[in-house]
């Protein structure tokens, strides 16, 4: 039960802002921490309090990371931590949370279930660590298979643009998937919702400066 419960993520980017969302609509009392000013003010502008860590690890219930960077939570502030709380990581990597640290001679490890541990203190206070600290999504649920077919059908799509693509056009580097070709997945799966598309007038689309078939936005855009 996340109601009431006092939740701190750290990172307001695209992952922490999910986290955020999902949070508040299950009512927990979420803050946030942010290196970046325009996220942090994002962050307020959402309802939601900026703060630092270290001031109010002791109050948290849950401590989510959300950063992509490492060391984001340390063992000095595990050791301060509250009695129960639960510590994850949403980010990239698992170097965010200081695992490493807890794999000492004082603490003891319990393995309640499959991706779940308490880290005992030499006190008696417990922190439950989530997945050793890795991608909670990845390690503790399942991917609904529509979520699956959306990402298989994108990757299809890029190895088939990949070899059918005429040599030169790609270089040994990071592209964005084609526009298009993102619009193309989304629309194979709107059926699934009984979802029907609006579509542009060709006075619409001269005055949008648009193909009547797509793309609809720009590489940049930020959905």
């Amino acid at each position: 039960m996340f109601g009431g419960k006092q939740v701190v993520v750290c990172g307001y980017g695209e992952v922490g802002k999910g986290c955020c969302s999902a949070l508040k609509a299950m009512g927990a009392i979420v803050c946030i921490t942010e290196i970046d000013p325009i996220c942090a003010l994002q962050g307020c502008m959402d309802g939601f309090r900026v703060v630092k860590l270290n001031e109010v690890i002791r109050q948290m219930d849950i401590v989510i990371t959300c950063t992509g960077n490492k060391n984001v939570v340390t063992r000095e502030q595990l050791d301060r931590i509250k009695n129960g709380c639960i510590v994850c990581n949403m980010g990239h990597s698992n170097t965010e949370i200081d695992v490493a640290s807890l794999r000492s001679p004082e603490l003891t490890w319990e393995r309640v279930r499959s991706q779940v541990d308490h880290v005992i203190w030499p006190d008696g206070k417990r922190v439950i660590l989530l997945a050793e600290g890795r991608l909670l999504n990845l390690s503790c649920s399942t991917v609904p298979t529509f979520v699956l077919s959306i990402t298989a059908t994108t990757q299809a799509l890029a190895l088939i643009e990949l070899f059918n693509a005429p040599e030169g056009r790609y270089k040994q580097d990071v592209y964005l998937l084609p526009k298009k070709m993102d619009e193309y997945v989304a629309s194979l799966h709107m059926p699934n919702f009984d979802a029907h598309l609006t579509e542009l007038s060709d006075e619409q689309a001269k005055y949008m400066g648009l193909n009547k078939n797509g793309p609809f936005k720009p590489n940049y855009y930020r959905y």
